[in-house]
Formats: C-alpha cells, structure tokens, sequence
C-alpha cells in the first residue's frame, strides 16, 4: 500500500522560543528550525513499513514556505520516496493544511495517511482530525502501536485511563503519540541520495484551495514570571497563606 506522511518545520525544540518586540509572534529570525518531532515519529513509522513490505511508496508532504524542502529533504533522508511541497507565505492554519492534505490524498490514492498528533508550535492537535472528517475516513489519534493487516489496521491509542485498541479499514488517518517508536539518524550516505529524490513543488491556487487564516492573533506575550515558593513551618500556616495571601480558601 501507499503511505502519505505529513511533516512541518518548527522551531527546533532545543530552541529557546523568544517572543517578539511587536508580539506579533513569535522569532524566528536567524532561530535553528527543524522537523516537528512528532511528525519524525510518523515518518519513521511510515520507513518502517517500507522496510518491512506493508508499503510499497512512501511520500513526504508539507506546506510553507520554500525552506520546507529543506524538511522535505531531510523525510528524503530518512527514508521516504519522493516529496511534495505546497509552497505559500501564508500563515497556515489547521484546517486550511487538512484541505490542502485532501487534495492530495485524492491525487495520490494513498492507503494511510500518518501525521504528528500535534506541532509543538501551536500545539493544535487538529489536522488530523480534520482531514479524517473532510475525507470520511476512519481515524486512529494517538497511537502508540500500528498493526497492519489485510486491508485493516489495528491502532492501539493512548487514552486518560490507559490505552485503547481500535480497527480501522484502509483507507484510514492515522496520528502518532511519543511512544509509537524512536525515530533514526539520517545517514550521510542517504542525505546525500535525498537531494536526487524527486520533491515537486505546487500552489495552494493549485489545488483549489484558499489558505488565508480564519483566525486572527491579536498579541502573544510571554507568560509572567512565578513568584518564588516559600515554606511553611505547619498545617495551620499553609491555611493561613491560602486563605489571605493567595485568597483560595475561605
């Protein structure tokens, strides 16, 4: 079958994310950018079909601007067969990234579709469940094991009281939790094949789909500072302070 993996560029998470002098946003100015760890997770996921033959193609999609072929390269490397690239400068938004992502899944007929359950940028834990209900497909969110069978998949999901094992039938949209795997290395003998590796580049106009943002930022800010913990020499100063100081208890 044919998997479809979508990645996103973020700011690496070893990055100290700085807010900026409009809080406007966020920096990312001269900031090291990288794939969003989940999504390596979908990736490696999606390499380990194609290694084990319950895949026959792997291809890598994403959306933004032109430094996303350098994330696009890096899916190359690390295992995925071909790219494609959605090339805008508009500020993507989840739903507008789902119905990008449908349009491509009805071109390129793929058999599961694996994203990172969330970017660690806006933390949305959206897309994929909005492209499950715009394609009509099953979903499984979170997934910490898949299974693949003959035209099934069992996808176990971690869930507040444990975890929880669905059957889905193919096609289906499949989002990935921390636990489903460890992601590889990219090699250097493969980062080097990656840049043959074809990586087409199309237009949200393209696809028919009009990506400006439905939803307006007004201001980030940084969170304020916490005061600094005190202790306290008994029970009965503990309910002192939370009656008068922080006004929690009456």
């Amino acid at each position: 079958m044919k998997v479809l993996v979508a990645v996103k560029r973020v700011v690496d998470f070893n990055v100290r994310i700085r807010v900026k002098a409009d809080k406007t946003g966020v920096e990312t100015a001269n900031v090291k950018m990288s794939m969003n760890p989940f999504d390596e997770i979908a990736v490696e996921e999606g390499v380990r079909m194609r290694e084990s033959g319950v895949a026959t193609e792997l291809v890598a999609v994403s959306m933004g601007s032109k430094a996303c072929q350098e994330t696009l390269r890096t899916a190359l490397a690390l295992g995925a067969d071909r790219a494609i690239l959605v090339e805008t400068d508009v500020e993507l938004q989840p739903l507008a990234v789902a119905k990008m992502l449908k349009v491509l899944v009805e071109r390129e007929k793929p058999e599961l579709v694996i994203l990172g359950k969330q970017a660690i940028d806006d933390d949305c834990n959206q897309t994929g469940q909005m492209l499950a209900a715009l394609l009509g497909w099953p979903q499984g969110t979170f997934a910490s094991k898949i299974t693949p069978g003959t035209g099934t998949i069992d996808v176990t999901r971690e869930i507040d009281g444990g975890l929880e094992t669905v059957g889905l039938k193919l096609p289906a949209v499949v989002t990935t939790d921390l636990r489903l795997n460890t992601p590889r290395y990219a090699s250097l003998p493969n980062i080097m094949k990656a840049k043959k590796k074809p990586l087409d580049v199309v237009t949200p106009e393209a696809l028919g789909v009009d990506p400006a943002p439905r939803l307006q930022t007004l201001k980030v800010e940084d969170p304020p500072k916490r005061k600094s913990g005190v202790k306290v020499a008994s029970v009965q100063e503990l309910v002192q302070k939370l009656r008068t100081e922080a006004k929690v208890l009456r």
